[in-house]
Formats: structure tokens, sequence, C-alpha cells
């Protein structure tokens, strides 16, 4: 069996470094990432793909990424089941196993 997916997108807002209870680092980012084709408006879709990303590479991205930055992220797929109001709900989210920084910086910033 294999679950892997590989996505680029840009960061929707800045990503904030947590801790959980039991001292692991922890961040949850939200990448946009533009679809291939126009719908039929003649218009390019964006999925927001939900990502986790733990320990170190959750602290090198709170560090060095900020909103609109262009990110690759390597992971698997993961689905969590919970309840709200009475229903039960799915989410399904990449678990990040490695990020890399796609945008570069301007010399004159």
């Amino acid at each position: 069996m294999l679950n892997q997916v590989v996505i680029v997108g840009r960061l929707v807002k800045d990503p904030e470094l947590r801790e959980t209870e039991s001292g692991k680092k922890v961040t949850h980012i939200t990448l946009a990432v533009p679809r291939s084709y126009k719908n039929i408006d003649g218009e390019y879709d964006t999925d927001f793909v939900d990502c986790t990303l733990w320990i170190g590479v959750a602290e090198n991205t709170a560090e060095y990424c900020h909103k609109g930055d262009l990110l690759g992220v390597k992971g698997r797929l993961q689905t969590s089941k919970y309840e709200k109001d009475g229903e039960t709900r799915y989410k399904t989210e990449v678990i990040a196993e490695k990020v890399t920084f796609l945008t570069t910086k301007r010399a004159d910033s």
C-alpha cells in the first residue's frame, strides 16, 4: 500500500508554532493550490489544503515562511473523525514529512 502526496501551493497565512502538552512542536498551515485547468466560467479554481507539520519541520517553517510564500510539501494523507453538534464529521489533511521552501527572496528585502 502507498499513501503519499506531493503538493505545491502558497501559504494562506503566517504559520504559528505551538507546543503540545507532551512538549512536541507543531504548526498547522493551509496551502492554496490552484488547479491546472479552467472551470466552465473560464477561471482557475483553487483548493485549500490543510497540512500538519511536526517538530523540526514545524520549527523551520514557522521561522522562515510567511503568508504568500510558495511551498512544496511531501507527506501522507490522514483522515480523522470527530463529533460536532451531534454530527459525525471527517477531516482529511496532509501530515508533512518534508517541506521545501520555493520562494526566492528579493535582494532589496
